[in-house]
């Protein structure tokens, strides 16, 4: 498929092998997430060692991609010291959601033709009918990682594909996918000092924890397609969902995100928490990132429904 545009969006079909790579990487963390359940209630499966390294790889992993992958590497909201932008790209990386720049290829043409033919997770791509809309969601939430099609990333991400940092951890991913869930397990080992706590920690503060922050991110391409508020012009049907603000750090306001795509800070509204935007103020602080593009009281009127 080509639609307007200097090279066409698609780059060739996923090989087989990588095509396998996509199912284990969504299907295998997903069936820890079930047994998880009733595994919880299975004494000493579960222990306060497992919730922290969950808890601090969650939050690494998910600001590697919220301010890494999204807010840096696709839309430019600030501009980091190498050492920061390696560190973010590792970050994400660790989230196992896909390379670097496959995930910005993604992503950018997702922004392109947002809720439009040409997007790769829109909810609105089957008709506004009840079972167009399941059929919709269930595609924007992960039916679309299955499909083979590849974003053409010599026309989505030249930027990216200048960079040698980024090529080189881009190419790296299958090791970078090893050590998001051996880690876990190693610091589980050391801390319990047994096998027993490296076992559970590979699977709640590994495999869960990946599953999780799966579903989350998946939840901005569908939930925050469909319902919520839309405060802001926006070209599509992006909206906020408040619920999903902490877990997401602060990617479900996304109404603002779509009206104004390079802005650094999405929560821009009384209450609005946005964690990824006080993160890169911490880093501004430190002197690691510079030239970050806030919100401005005029523009944000400008943006503002009437």
């Amino acid at each position: 498929m080509t639609l307007a545009g200097p090279k066409p969006i698609l780059a060739g079909r996923r090989a087989l092998p990588q095509q396998v790579g996509v199912y284990v990487f969504v299907f295998l963390p997903l069936a820890a997430l079930v047994a998880a359940v009733p595994l919880a209630a299975v004494v000493g499966f579960l222990g306060w060692s497992d919730v922290l390294i969950g808890a601090v790889f969650y939050v690494a992993c998910c600001l590697g991609i919220t301010v890494g992958y999204h807010r840096y590497f696709t839309h430019g909201s600030f501009k980091a010291t190498r050492g920061l932008k390696i560190a973010l790209a590792m970050a994400g990386s660790f989230a196992m959601q896909g390379p670097v720049i496959k995930w910005v290829a993604d992503h950018r043409r997702h922004h392109a033709f947002s809720d439009k033919e040409g997007d790769p997770h829109s909810p609105w791509l089957f008709g506004t009918s009840t079972r167009a809309l399941a059929k919709g969601f269930w595609h924007a939430h992960t039916g679309w990682l299955f499909d083979r099609d590849l974003t053409n990333e010599e026309r989505f991400t030249p930027d990216l594909l200048q960079d040698t940092d980024l090529r080189r951890i881009d190419s790296l991913f299958g090791l970078w996918s090893a050590l998001t869930l051996l880690l876990p397990a190693l610091l589980g080992g050391l801390v319990t000092w047994s096998w027993w706590g490296a076992l559970t920690a590979l699977f709640w503060a590994g495999l869960v924890r990946v599953a999780l922050l799966h579903h989350v991110t998946w939840s901005i391409n569908s939930i925050c397609h469909m319902w919520g508020e839309r405060p802001f012009a926006a070209r599509d049907r992006s909206a906020n969902v408040w619920w999903l603000a902490i877990f997401s750090m602060g990617e479900s306001w996304h109404n603002l995100h779509h009206a104004d795509p390079t802005c650094a800070r999405h929560g821009v509204q009384k209450g609005q928490v946005d964690l990824s935007a006080v993160t890169i103020r911490l880093f501004e602080r430190l002197g690691w990132a510079r030239e970050v593009r806030w919100p401005t009281t005029r523009r944000l009127e400008r943006l503002a429904r009437e």
